[in-house]
């Protein structure tokens, strides 16, 4: 029997909806027992949580201090995490001359360095077990850049950066390490760009369409499995071709 099936603990950050909600039910689906955290959406994570039988826990991942208790917590009350899925982020679009300090700051902290602080908590129990997963939920924006997004790309290019250099350190000790960079996906974040500019982005998808979160969850799910046990280090892009071009 694999590790995953026998220990069935995992941690998707920013799940209570979009593709960290379809991640937490396919990692179900395969056999985890998933923990989940969210920030505001505390009905829907907690629906979820009892959907597939897993636990949710409010955490703002800029909070030090809460992010600590709350990984003390699901250690506790589920078990050692063996799959870890980086999925938590943020935008605050803005052009460079009018970007904000404090909104460089913000999207820097939580798409990048709260993804260090989670997984450098885990990373102990895992090398120490001699298994586990790590998945990080970057973007296409760290491969083609956005307008508007400098700050959201420059993080998210980091987290690449980042889940390299990790999966070296990782891989003596039987754990996997990678990336997924979904294009346009259709979530609450796509949701905020006006129809216009969102024609304007669709024309550069070779497939000519959003995507779904399940599609990203799917490879996701595939990288957290047994079956990516020789897949490390790389960076999955699910765009419908975006990078392509």
């Amino acid at each position: 029997m694999s590790p995953l099936a026998e220990l069935r603990v995992a941690l998707v950050t920013g799940a209570s909806a979009g593709i960290g909600a379809a991640t937490a039910r396919v990692l179900a689906a395969q056999g985890c027992r998933v923990a989940i955290t969210y920030l505001r959406q505390r009905e829907a994570a907690e629906t979820l949580a009892a959907e597939i039988g897993g636990a949710a826990y409010a955490l703002d991942l800029r909070d030090r201090s809460a992010t600590a208790a709350v990984l003390a917590r699901v250690g506790e009350e589920l078990g050692a995490i063996q799959v870890l899925v980086l999925n938590a982020g943020t935008i605050r679009d803005a052009l460079l001359p009018f970007l904000r300090e404090e909104d460089w700051d913000a999207i820097l902290d939580v798409n990048l360095s709260a993804a260090y602080r989670v997984a450098r908590a885990v990373a102990r129990g895992m090398y120490a077990r001699r298994w586990g997963r790590v998945v990080a939920v970057s973007s296409a924006s760290a491969l083609v850049g956005q307008v508007g997004q400098t700050h959201y790309s420059a993080a998210k290019a980091g987290l690449l950066g980042f889940v390299k250099a990790f999966a070296r350190e990782a891989a003596p000790f039987g754990v996997t390490v990678n990336a997924v960079a979904p294009g346009f996906v259709d979530t609450e974040l796509l949701a905020q760009l006006p129809a216009r500019k969102l024609e304007d982005y669709l024309k550069g998808v070779p497939l000519g369409r959003i995507g779904r979160p399940e599609e990203i969850a799917s490879a996701i799910g595939f990288l957290a499995s047994d079956a990516a046990s020789y897949v490390t280090g790389q960076t999955l892009a699910v765009d419908g071709g975006l990078v392509m071009l």
